[in-house]
């Protein structure tokens, strides 16, 4: 239970039409009443019913009968009484013009007050700590903030109403059972009886071990949502590289010529579509050249497809394909791949055969034909990227998504412990055996809800929060 009251500005710090502090604690009301008052100069607040909006003015406290004359803002006051607000505290948020040095004023008199100013994430935390969301929430509440795409806001949203925390409650409450019921046996072996429960727990921990490895196999899927797809555009000089880059942008980013090798540097865009996000990387020509800056250019390319997530491999469609493809196909063996034949405006002469025998490795790879510079079969390109990442899966058959590596590695340890349980089955070992292992993996799925977690980890996570959230 918390004793204290804090304040902190809850909107972005710069020149804004409106800008709200918040003030969450037991002392909220008492607090802002002392620099608010009406239009008669009365202080009201305390007066007020829970979720009502009152008008009026900021003054300095104990202005009395001269209010008028210390009026730093007109403001509109929000009042939330306990349990029903964001933090299941009192609550009251003062919605001011949103000047910074306004704001910056009027904090100044709420700390003044008697209220202290907040640490970052402290009100999200105070709410996880009241109960009135999990940690895996409170999480969310962050990820939905940082979202930069909808198939990342939708993932986050999801996770903020609980999808994910019913998932693992599920999951838990079925291990805290199978807990129960060996430790019941165990200490009234006359009227409980263990036989033949190996074969029925044995086949409890497949069906636990088949969930969480759903849930950790989407958790790659989940990076994609959450930090975007890493793509590089890749292919010989003057295939075309550049303009694709400027036809997703829909401006003139790159420069673009007949001479091949004009880029010779690497230029990073972001683009967004169909809820996804790509994080593109323009790069020079993959080619043996003697231009020193134009092979730094070229090592850089290299050093780039090592890392990404997907290669958008430029041809030309006017050209055979020769060494030049070859070199670059020998690079990206690994990875996931689409091969897009440029230039369509064109007469083409490279088939779809013959950039399949030059990835005679990938059986299932896909081929576009696009003209960048006309923004021809761009909407193809697109679909097949959401296809090749995604397929519709994500938004209806998984019960949930793992966007967070805290809750992967929780998942794994969880995972490992069943394994565990598994094995002593597996060796008749005696039932104690599979109780510890058991509450391991139980424990483990607690830290992604935060019923089992450690006070220095909840510091940790809160503290990446922004102030006045």
């Amino acid at each position: 239970m918390h004793t204290d009251t804090i304040a902190a500005i809850a909107t972005a710090l710069s020149n804004a039409g409106i800008g709200i502090i918040r003030v969450s604690g037991p002392e909220a009301i008492s607090v802002v009443d002392s620099v608010f008052c009406n239009k008669f100069g009365r202080r009201i607040l305390s007066e007020k019913s829970s979720h009502t909006v009152s008008h009026g003015y900021i003054v300095e406290p104990g202005s009395g009968s001269d209010w008028k004359k210390s009026i730093l803002d007109e403001v509109m006051v929000v009042l939330m009484k306990a349990p029903h607000s964001y933090t299941m505290e009192d609550t009251v948020e003062i919605n001011c013009h949103g000047g910074v040095l306004l704001l910056q004023k009027v904090l100044q008199l709420v700390l003044r007050s008697g209220a202290r100013l907040a640490q970052p994430g402290e009100f999200t935390k105070r709410a996880f700590l009241n109960g009135r969301m999990d940690l895996s929430q409170a999480e969310a509440v962050m990820d939905v903030i940082h979202s930069q795409s909808e198939m990342s806001l939708s993932s986050s949203m999801e996770q903020l109403t609980g999808r994910l925390a019913a998932v693992i409650r599920n999951i838990r409450e079925q291990i805290l059972y199978e807990l129960a019921f060996i430790e019941s046996a165990l200490d009234d072996p006359e009227h409980i009886s263990l036989d033949g429960y190996e074969e029925k727990l044995y086949e409890k921990c497949n069906i636990f071990l088949d969930r969480i490895e759903k849930l950790i196999d989407s958790a790659e899927d989940g990076r994609l949502i959450r930090e975007g797809i890493r793509t590089v555009i890749l292919g010989r000089p003057n295939a075309g590289k550049s303009s694709l880059l400027n036809a997703f942008l829909g401006e003139e980013r790159a420069i673009v010529t007949q001479v091949p090798g004009t880029t010779r540097d690497i230029l990073q865009e972001t683009v967004s579509f169909r809820g996804i996000t790509l994080h593109m990387v323009d790069t020079a020509g993959i080619r043996r050249t003697e231009d020193v800056v134009e092979q730094i250019g070229v090592d850089k390319a290299r050093q780039y497809a090592e890392k990404a997530d997907l290669i958008l491999f430029v041809i030309d469609g006017s050209e055979l394909p020769d060494e030049r493809e070859r070199e670059i196909i020998s690079l990206i063996e690994h990875k996931q791949v689409i091969a897009i034949i440029n230039k369509s405006d064109l007469p083409v002469i490279v088939s779809d055969e013959e950039i399949k025998r030059l990835f005679s490795d990938k059986k299932d790879l896909k081929i576009v034909r696009i003209s960048a510079s006309e923004g021809i079969g761009l909407e193809q390109l697109e679909r097949q990227i959401e296809e090749l990442f995604f397929s519709g899966v994500i938004k209806e058959n998984r019960e949930a998504v793992i966007t967070n590596i805290r809750h992967r590695e929780a998942l794994e340890n969880a995972h490992k412990s069943l394994l565990l349980v598994r094995q002593s089955i597996e060796s008749h070992m005696p039932e104690d055996f599979y109780s510890i292992d058991l509450m391991a993996s139980y424990t483990s799925l607690g830290t992604i809800v935060g019923e089992q977690v450690e006070d220095d980890l909840v510091e940790e996570i809160f503290s990446k929060f922004c102030m006045g959230k």
